[in-house]
């Protein structure tokens, strides 16, 4: 049975095929695709322990991507999760300090978006060639820092792709804009905004919508398509690792089959834990996904108060990727939540527009209890850093803190001892300033890659190869605009 994709925004609920919503990114009304219905996988829980990721792959991705033939899937998979990963088993579990830690950080760029952007790439040209189309894809992106250096190292040099991401100039570690102004690729373009990472993905998500400049690139050979996690291409590859985390727990005889565990995610798009919330839809056994947030807490407040309210401070922290106020992928659970009620998701996402704020239902509350919500304060999570490393040597990024300190917080809040895994989610080497800060060892920070120095020389984690080579690595771009001018620059680097 085909599985067809609809808009969140559309109350006639049209349809379309997966490589169809995977080309498009984002639905013309401006909402997201999801699923008409939640398909069966054919997955016996008891095969978690003894797959490999691969094979995991394929069978969680078949029935949601069922217009790519068997041999297409098979081959993009295999293309996404080979040699360009430190390890095979792709994101392995770890335990310390009490609690298990999905590392989703062995790709080629150090974070977890890997996981989902070394896959995307070959689904996209698939789903070119499989729906005729005769025009390059433009990746139009913003990033709060993971996303635009994972998606150029997946779209680097790929045939008839262009790349162009924006991020904002002072709302990024010294690694992730090095990592970016390194990137090479003819076909990659890295564009400083001044602005923060909401200013960046809301003018982006203009772009998508402005029909003028879509015809204008039309003309000039080229349709856009998005790498955020609001394509189901970027969203539902992250469903994976939930089920294989599971799997890892099984085989290390820490859970038996059936049992039900925590899951605590750091989050700031709200596309991460939404796999996990897809991966239970699919039939993992989870009990609460934690929704961890810094200080920018706006989703800790939605899930404990109902109202999701971005006329607030905007703090730059030491966990960048979740310096978020306008959470996109949390729309797609607004749409199951209200009933699936186009309707009522397009007036709640036109409130957000227009007064920055919106409250839900006791209906549409009643239906998160899934989730479980905290944020961590930025003491808290330099505390948390220093409490995982004083068990073993052991160093966490700070994303990953915040997401090891909401973990603890909801333990001591509700006694649920039920077996948890932290997922996380960058090299504690991305941000190594934030960690040695955390573990209060002085060093100078030049350009971020003198802390990595000092870093690699206080904890037990392997520096990646991928950084080492940073140290040697170019500056090749380094285009800085007013989010105004970005209509400009895209029209002029497509020209």
């Amino acid at each position: 049975m085909q599985t067809l994709y609809r808009s969140t925004r559309d109350p006639k609920g049209q349809t379309i095929t997966a490589s169809q919503a995977v080309l498009q990114g984002l639905s013309p009304d401006g909402g997201l695709y999801v699923p008409t219905s939640i398909p069966e996988i054919d997955l016996d829980l008891n095969e978690l322990k003894d797959l490999s990721y691969q094979d995991l792959a394929y069978k969680i991705l078949r029935p949601l991507f069922s217009d790519y033939t068997d041999e297409e899937l098979r081959l993009c998979i295999d293309k996404a999760y080979g040699d360009q990963w430190d390890t095979q088993e792709i994101a392995p579990v770890d335990y310390h300090a009490d609690n298990a830690y999905l590392e989703l950080f062995h790709g080629p760029t150090i974070a977890f978006k890997d996981v989902a952007l070394q896959l995307l790439p070959h689904l996209m040209t698939v789903a070119a060639k499989k729906n005729g189309s005769d025009k390059d894809i433009v990746i139009l992106t913003a990033t709060s820092g993971d996303t635009g250096k994972a998606a150029m190292a997946g779209f680097a040099d790929v045939p008839h792709t262009q790349i162009i991401v924006f991020y904002p100039k002072d709302g990024v570690s010294a690694i992730q804009e090095k990592q970016m102004l390194t990137q090479t690729g003819k076909n990659t373009h890295v564009v400083g905004i001044t602005g923060n990472f909401d200013v960046a993905q809301t003018n982006v998500k203009k772009l998508f919508n402005d029909k003028e400049l879509a015809e204008t690139i039309a003309k000039a050979g080229y349709q856009f398509s998005s790498a955020n996690s609001i394509n189901i291409g970027r969203l539902f590859p992250q469903i994976v690792y939930y089920f294989y985390a599971y799997g890892e727990l099984v085989k290390d005889g820490r859970i038996s089959v059936g049992d039900k565990i925590n899951f605590s995610v750091p989050t700031g798009n709200f596309g991460d834990i939404l796999a996990g919330w897809f991966a239970k839809k699919l039939g993992l056994p989870v009990n609460k996904l934690i929704c961890a947030s810094n200080k920018n807490n706006i989703l800790t407040d939605f899930f404990n108060e109902g109202t999701y309210d971005k006329n607030r401070p905007f703090y730059v922290t030491s966990s960048p990727s979740m310096d978020i106020l306008v959470s996109s992928n949390l729309e797609r659970l607004l749409f199951y939540v209200s009933g699936e009620d186009a309707n009522k998701t397009a007036e709640l996402m036109n409130q957000l527009s227009v007064s920055g704020k919106y409250t839900i239902d006791s209906d549409m509350r009643a239906k998160l209890a899934d989730f479980a919500a905290d944020f961590a304060t930025e003491d808290e999570t330099a505390a948390e850093i220093s409490r995982v490393f004083s068990a073993d040597k052991t160093a966490i990024d700070p994303h990953t803190a915040v997401a090891s300190k909401a973990a603890e917080s909801y333990k001591a809040n509700t006694g649920d001892n039920s077996p948890l895994v932290v997922v996380s989610t960058a090299s504690p080497y991305k941000f190594p300033q934030a960690v040695l800060n955390a573990l209060d060892v002085k060093g100078k920070d030049e350009g971020g890659l003198e802390a990595v120095k000092y870093l690699q020389e206080k904890i037990s984690v392997k520096l990646p190869e991928t950084v080492q080579r940073l140290f040697d690595a170019p500056t090749l771009h380094d285009t800085v605009v007013s989010p105004d001018e970005m209509k400009d620059t895209v029209v002029e680097i497509l020209k």
